[in-house]
């Protein structure tokens, strides 16, 4: 823990416009996370460093179940995934995460005291997206756009539920190797 926090300290004290990513937050041991609480709060000074300029990015998987029901609740409904009301899915976001015994945030104090400004959902990848990566990644390889192919890998991808076949449960993340191997 002190480890991270002279991490820090030291990152800021270079660059106070430091930016920390912090990802796959439920894979992070207990407790961890909360050690960076002071660079977080109150925005005054510690030690003669500033962190109120610093940003802290936290990626996390947990409430992903959650988020991909109600997307697709929105999608059986016939309504648009930009409908859904964010503030709704931040709520969510928040509580799942900080019951989640999975995730690095599990009954966190930066929860608790309310030090994350802001959860943002990442929606699953409908088809529609998935054709954009891969036409994205052939651009990429510096191979011409093929409609058939573009629509070859993103039925493939596109798994999710079972039944519909809707989103991608890996996301965009295997594309690239599905594109290489199709020359």
């Amino acid at each position: 823990m002190e480890r991270l926090q002279n991490w820090i300290r030291g990152n800021v004290s270079d660059c106070p416009r430091s930016l920390f990513i912090f990802s796959e937050m439920d894979q992070m041991p207990h407790g961890l996370i909360d050690s960076i609480m002071p660079f977080l709060g109150y925005r005054e000074e510690i030690d003669g460093v500033y962190y109120g300029k610093a940003i802290f990015l936290f990626l996390n998987s947990a409430g992903g179940d959650k988020i991909t029901e109600i997307a697709l609740d929105y999608w059986r409904r016939l309504k648009r995934r930009e409908d859904i009301p964010v503030k709704n899915l931040q709520s969510l976001l928040s509580e799942e995460i900080f019951r989640n015994r999975n995730s690095g945030f599990f009954h966190s104090q930066l929860i608790q005291k309310n030090l994350i400004d802001y959860f943002i959902p990442f929606l699953p990848l409908e088809y529609k997206h998935v054709r954009e990566c891969v036409r994205e990644e052939l651009r990429v390889q510096g191979r011409s756009e093929d409609e058939d192919l573009i629509a070859e890998i993103a039925s493939a991808m596109t798994d999710y539920p079972s039944e519909e076949r809707h989103y991608s449960s890996k996301g965009c993340k295997t594309v690239a190797s599905r594109v290489t191997l199709s020359t």
